[in-house]
């Protein structure tokens, strides 16, 4: 990641400085099984509390691929889960008036269960279902915080 300001003319002639974080691009699944999701639960530092979101990641400095790849990669690492069929939903950004950083929305379905395979930062996720009213709840009562979580929610009621 990097921070950095930029100096800029504005449409009515003044200058301005605009200050943007370019981070890359990531990747979120959402594991829909039946009548609900897989969700992963974890600490997230910046906001110092722990929250349940869609499995999502971007890759290491020695990792690369394709964005569907990455999800694959995501929803394996974070659940141990394979799935039969990973469709494209869209491309959002989370930030854009700051942060250059987009992500990609995917839905998996035919999901096989396997043994998740983290990394050290994610030792105490957590992954369980919940049935998609359980879910909406959970966005009510503050439980799922997380932005691109709940947009890729849209983006998958629009389908």
């Amino acid at each position: 990641m990097s921070v950095r300001e930029d100096r800029i003319l504005r449409a009515d002639g003044s200058l301005g400085l605009y200050g943007v974080a370019d981070k890359a691009d990531f990747a979120l699944i959402i594991p829909l099984d039946g009548e609900g999701f897989w969700l992963v639960e974890q600490y997230r530092y910046a906001v110092q509390r722990r929250a349940w979101e869609f499995p999502q990641g971007s890759w290491n400095a020695d990792g690369g691929g394709s964005p569907v790849e990455l999800a694959a990669a995501e929803l394996r690492e974070e659940t141990g889960m394979e799935a039969d069929d990973i469709t494209h939903l869209g491309h959002l950004f989370g930030a854009y008036g700051f942060c250059s950083q987009g992500f990609d929305v995917y839905v998996a379905t035919g999901l096989h269960v396997g043994s998740p395979d983290r990394e050290a930062s994610e030792q105490d996720m957590q992954h369980r279902w919940v049935a998609e009213p359980e879910f909406v709840e959970m966005i009510r009562e503050g439980l799922v915080v997380d932005a691109a979580t709940v947009a890729a929610y849209g983006l998958l009621l629009l389908r």
